[in-house]
């Protein structure tokens, strides 16, 4: 894992990108068999969309309830 910037940074890129917004809500906790199967999916396709470049996948962010997906192109989303 790389480590931790304490600062604010930007980055530069040639061409266009897109911001991919994706989240859950969990409107009834008790029911785990439904949204935790959901849950538990997302980093197996992050790690699956990390080993495939080609795939036109930059990078993610995780926040509590939402990632944020980097990708090259709409094309490739």
């Amino acid at each position: 894992m790389s480590a931790i910037v304490p600062k604010r940074v930007t980055a530069r890129i040639e061409g266009d990108f897109v911001v991919f917004l994706i989240g859950m809500r969990i409107n009834k906790p008790w029911k785990i068999h439904k949204w935790f199967p959901v849950f538990r999916a997302m980093p197996k396709l992050i790690r699956e969309l990390e080993r495939r470049p080609e795939s036109g996948f930059l990078g993610h962010i995780f926040g509590p309830t939402a990632i944020v997906q980097y990708w090259r192109s709409f094309e490739h989303l």
